[in-house]
């Protein structure tokens, strides 16, 4: 009973076999099939081989022959090409920890056979990576999923962190009360935006800095009603710097001719740019005012300045003569 029950999987350990270990070069024999058969209590035949890796084929399966080599899977759910941007995708992000890294690449490994896998292997450079110090972010941006899906409110509690690396949980540890709206990636970093009830304002969240998150019974406020009908996640986002919340002004900023690179990464290429002479340009541009903001500037050493309005240009000078 127990080999008729094997018999029945004869097809499905093929096909495993195929996957795991065949591509273009690397055909596996019928020869082989029935010998990986044996291993796993298959008794066959090479007449019988031919038929199941027909039938394969008609159930869809992209099995190519190689002259009298032998078989192989040809097209594949994902390229090799396709695989390595993921696998680039992954090591990119910090708030990916090491460990679920590792762990994700071998399951994007499991997408190919197991010789081209090994070129992604010769990829993983991740361990001096900064990443993130949270384990619990995946179960984080899981549960923020559900609550944004589901229109309720959630309640956590929120942490940074002391120079000894241990969790400083702020309110004392009481829980804060928000209505997610929109999960995004800034600067290498998860943020959920949310209504934040005890200060009545859209106020950005780390994910990895969030702890105990519970979805409460309680249903969402609407955007519109907390932000504002003209209010817009795409818009607000491009506003942001580090997701630094503060007072959203129209700035405008003067700058040599070779920054319209920076100014199209950070705004879009919508910006206007008006010719000021023939050396710079000047936009206007809709931006939380905040020291990331002020930082972004400095970066260009003089290159970028505040023509426009005259109190931030004040404070970002007010912050400068801070350094002196």
């Amino acid at each position: 009973m127990a080999k008729q029950s094997q018999q029945k999987l004869k097809l499905l350990y093929i096909y495993k076999l195929l996957n795991e270990q065949s591509d273009e070069q690397h055909p596996v024999s019928i020869r082989e099939i029935i010998s990986y058969l044996a291993e796993n209590g298959i008794s066959a035949e090479r007449k019988s081989i031919y038929a199941d890796l027909e039938n394969l084929r008609c159930f869809g399966a992209d099995i190519l022959t190689s002259g009298k080599n032998g078989y192989y899977i040809g097209s594949r759910t994902f390229e090799l090409a396709e695989l390595k941007l993921l696998v680039d995708c992954v090591q990119a992000n910090r708030f990916i920890t090491e460990k679920k890294c590792a762990q994700l690449i071998k399951k994007i490994e499991g997408l190919t056979s197991r010789n081209l896998a090994m070129s992604l292997q010769r990829q993983v450079y991740i361990t001096n990576r900064v990443k993130s110090l949270n384990e619990k972010i995946y179960y984080n941006i899981d549960t923020l999923h559900e609550a944004i899906n589901r229109k309720k409110k959630i309640a956590f509690q929120y942490f940074t962190y002391t120079p000894d690396k241990q969790k400083l949980f702020k309110r004392d540890g009481h829980e804060y009360t928000a209505t997610p709206y929109a999960l995004i990636v800034s600067e290498e970093n998860y943020y959920v935006v949310s209504f934040y009830e005890q200060r009545q304002k859209i106020t950005n969240f780390r994910v990895d800095r969030m702890e105990n998150i519970r979805i409460l019974q309680e249903d969402a406020l609407r955007l519109s009603e907390t932000a504002g009908k003209n209010f817009d996640i795409g818009d607000y986002t491009k506003t942001q710097f580090n997701m630094f919340t503060g007072e959203s002004k129209t700035v405008t900023l003067l700058c040599s001719n070779h920054l319209i690179n920076a100014v199209i990464d950070k705004f879009g290429d919508q910006i206007s740019a008006v010719p000021y002479n023939e050396t710079h340009f000047t936009f206007k541009a809709n931006v939380t005012i905040s020291p990331t903001f002020f930082s972004w500037i400095f970066m260009f050493e003089g290159e970028m300045q505040i023509l426009a309005p005259k109190d931030v240009l004040a404070s970002f000078q007010k912050t400068i003569r801070k350094f002196k």
